[in-house]
């Protein structure tokens, strides 16, 4: 498990991409980056302005209950 704050800048950037896709699973970012879905929310609260935050938080569990392996 890797810690957010050893990422490279670069790979920050890439997980916030792949968490704001609606393609990407939480399963897929651990698997190429070694981050947990708790890790990715810290880091996307702590990187994001509270309202896209919130927003990002609410599709992706809108988008759960409707698709039963998803984020």
């Amino acid at each position: 498990m890797t810690k957010t704050n050893e990422l490279l800048p670069e790979h920050v950037s890439e997980i916030i991409q792949m968490a704001l896709s609606d393609h990407v699973s939480f399963a897929n970012i651990r698997a190429e980056y070694g981050v947990t879905d708790k890790q990715v929310k810290t880091l996307m609260r702590d990187t994001l302005k509270s309202g896209s935050y919130k927003a990002w938080r609410k599709r992706v569990r809108d988008f759960g209950d409707r698709r039963e392996i998803y984020k």
